[in-house]
């Protein structure tokens, strides 16, 4: 049955959903290995490592193609300029490919999809690449931008204003770890199971390697297929949930007993690790904007076994009247630029830009003045994003505590662990991509006066 599956043809199917159709690339990616399933572990990890790096490293990829091939990528057809993408990132970042391989496989396939007359055109673009040693070709140093931008295979306007913001050395820095391989970070669901034994049940389902992080509940884990083929998985025996985001459940202070709104809540990581410490007591309601958002959020909920949790399709800008003045704590983890999770999620780098960022931050602060009301005097409203862009944050925060100055930053960082502690300033909190290993992700804790 496998036989019948060709794996690169799969991929320029996916590669042509993300850049052409607009699709994000882990749905598209999560789709495709659910789909087919009955493909060898090797065939799986293959499909998912050769889409994402051709995502992850498109620019410097596109850089590459434009140096040796007449017609410059953005005047190739569609199917051949995917077929070529993922030829040169196999070419150039998987050693055990024979290169014969990659270039025949790719002249084999572009005749199948019916360009039968740019077989020579395609091999002769990846042979001449080949007969070349595959080298790197970047630009000169000295043009810094362009030379980042393709290095890291970053756009030239996130470079640019990165360095304004953060600097070249920081720039590069954060730049570098997005194209880093991830582990996948967990949070022991801990109302069903205990660390300890969630260790050892991720061995009995041979997950290869287990990493403790600075929070006791949560770990690293890589070396194993997918994750519905993890019974600990199904038995929501944990979360998947970057640490950063974990943080915010930290800080929030929460304790038994106490009514949470999580607000943009999809896929519901917050929801659930708020729930997590409510310990089967008090309540969480949540929701997202769309069907589809909420239905995700109580897939997991279900799977994750908890029954304190309510689950509504929810627009976070409309008022509603029977919520006011209700909550212990309100999150706000609102939509933004989520240029903190391009490691993860590549294609936002080719979604996003300073246009498209400019217009989140008024539907950020509508969001903020209505989901304010939800919290009740002595409450916390936590504000976060997946995001460094200081206007997003600390700009908007800074206008926050002026326009209700019923609300105060709260310092929170004792409820922080050691290394990430000192970052912590003025009730908030910046990680940049990397800083103690996590996505960049900022945090404030504001207090409503009692």
């Amino acid at each position: 049955m496998t036989k019948s599956v060709n794996p690169r043809e799969l991929i320029v199917d996916m590669l042509i959903e993300i850049t052409k159709n607009g699709e994000y690339s882990h749905v598209v990616i999560g789709q495709t290995l659910e789909k087919y399933q009955f493909l060898s572990k090797a065939d799986r990890a293959f499909l998912k490592k050769v889409t994402n790096g051709t995502i992850e490293q498109m620019i410097y990829i596109d850089y590459i193609l434009n140096h040796y091939s007449k017609v410059k990528v953005n005047k190739m057809k569609p199917m051949i300029r995917a077929i070529l993408r993922s030829s040169v990132y196999q070419l150039y970042f998987m050693d055990r490919i024979p290169s014969s391989a990659v270039c025949n496989e790719a002249v084999k396939l572009t005749a199948k999809r019916g360009f039968q007359n740019l077989k020579g055109f395609v091999n002769g673009v990846l042979r001449t690449i080949v007969r070349e040693g595959c080298k790197e070709i970047l630009p000169p140093k000295e043009h810094i931008t362009e030379y980042l931008s393709v290095k890291y295979s970053a756009p030239q306007w996130l470079v640019t204003q990165w360095m304004k913001e953060y600097g070249e050395e920081k720039t590069e820095r954060m730049l570098a770890y997005f194209l880093q391989e991830k582990n996948t970070t967990i949070r022991c669901n801990k109302s069903k199971i205990t660390s300890i034994e969630l260790k050892e049940k991720l061995v009995e389902d041979g997950v290869k390697h287990i990493v403790e992080t600075p929070l006791s509940y949560a770990f690293e884990i890589s070396g194993y297929d997918y994750l519905a083929g993890l019974s600990s998985f199904r038995e929501g025996l944990f979360a998947v949930q970057d640490l950063s985001s974990m943080l915010v459940a930290e800080a929030s202070g929460v304790v038994e007993h106490n009514v949470c709104i999580d607000v943009c809540a999809a896929p519901g990581g917050k929801t659930l690790h708020v729930a997590d410490k409510l310990g089967g007591t008090g309540k969480v309601l949540c929701g997202d904007i769309s069907q589809r958002k909420a239905e995700k959020i109580m897939e997991n909920v279900q799977r994750m076994g908890f029954e304190n949790v309510a689950v509504h399709v929810w627009d976070a800008t409309e008022f509603e009247e029977e919520l006011k003045d209700t909550a212990d704590i309100v999150l706000a983890d609102v939509p933004c630029s989520g240029l903190g999770v391009i490691g993860r999620k590549p294609d936002i780098k080719f979604k996003m830009n300073i246009e498209s960022m400019q217009a989140l931050i008024p539907l950020q602060r509508e969001i903020l003045s209505n989901v304010k009301n939800y919290v009740k005097p002595g409450g916390v409203l936590m504000f976060s994003t997946c995001t460094v862009n200081e206007r997003e944050n600390r700009e908007n925060v800074e206008w926050f505590v002026e326009e209700y100055p019923e609300f105060q930053l709260e310092d929170f960082s004792n409820q922080m662990p050691q290394t990430i502690k000192p970052l912590v300033k003025n009730g908030q909190l910046q990680l940049l991509p990397g800083e103690c290993n996590t996505d960049g992700f900022f945090i404030a804790k504001l207090r409503r006066k009692g």
